[in-house]
């Protein structure tokens, strides 16, 4: 397998570990192939192969068990997320047993406010891109998402941009970025009626709200997103590897 050179090799070992694990090639419960096999794969050195493995047991996502090989997680199945992949709320969907499909409410540019701003290390009033999308658990909606993206990363038409694609393909596609982590702040909150608007279930009640900002490969940010997150249908938990 032929590993593109201007990324970092470990880094992309990682990710074609994480995917086989995601897709079911490396099942839950069932051992994966030893550094030497994988090494021998991927054409990279044993060192470069365990800096990844070890990187997915800091995740949870594998157990290294002493004498006997490497595994995935038998219980990975029963979070709905890892730290890895919080913000991914398709799969926080997917995870809990849905169908996931996302709804484009809007997608408009507009001054950045005092806070946007803040976070994005820009000056109040520069140009974002906002995105505000509806995401369901089949046919429910369970989470109301507004992302916010510095303008001048637009690489792009804005009117040729779909909405409705997974937010890395849109990183991807329209900004030619890659989103590299993000740091995740949870919080209860009184759903508003706005929210409300959107969602079933009683006015006034409780819900999460996840607030996101994404960071590229030189640690810079990307976008900064408020997601309104309905804990009464989906559940937030999360698997963590201890030393």
């Amino acid at each position: 397998m032929n590993l593109i050179q201007t990324r970092s090799v470990s880094n992309q070992v990682d990710e074609i570990l994480l995917e086989r694990i995601r897709d079911g090639t490396y099942s839950p419960g069932n051992r994966i192939p030893s550094e030497s096999e994988l090494s021998d794969e991927f054409g990279v050195s044993r060192a470069t192969v365990r800096t990844a493995l070890a990187k997915l047991a800091a995740n949870g996502m594998i157990i290294r068990k002493q004498g006997n090989g490497t595994f995935v997680n038998a219980r990975i199945k029963d979070a709905s997320a890892h730290f890895g992949n919080l913000w991914d709320l398709v799969q926080l969907i997917e995870g809990n047993g849905y169908k996931s499909s996302i709804r484009l409410l809007s997608i408009e540019q507009k001054p950045a406010t005092e806070k946007e701003a803040l976070v994005l290390a820009l000056e109040p009033g520069d140009e974002l891109i906002h995105f505000r999308r509806l995401f369901y658990a089949d046919q429910r909606a369970v989470i109301l998402a507004d992302n916010a993206i510095p303008a001048i990363l637009l690489r792009e038409p804005l009117e040729k941009v779909d909405g409705g694609l997974h937010i890395r393909d849109i990183f991807k596609n329209y900004f030619h970025q890659k989103i590299a982590f993000a740091i995740t702040d949870i919080r209860s909150a009184m759903i508003d009626a706005d929210a409300h608007t959107y969602f079933e279930g009683e006015a006034g009640r409780t819900i999460l709200q996840l607030d996101v900002t994404f960071y590229g490969m030189n640690n810079l940010p990307l976008a900064y997103g408020v997601n309104d997150f309905d804990d009464s249908i989906l559940r937030l938990s999360l698997v963590q590897a201890w030393s």
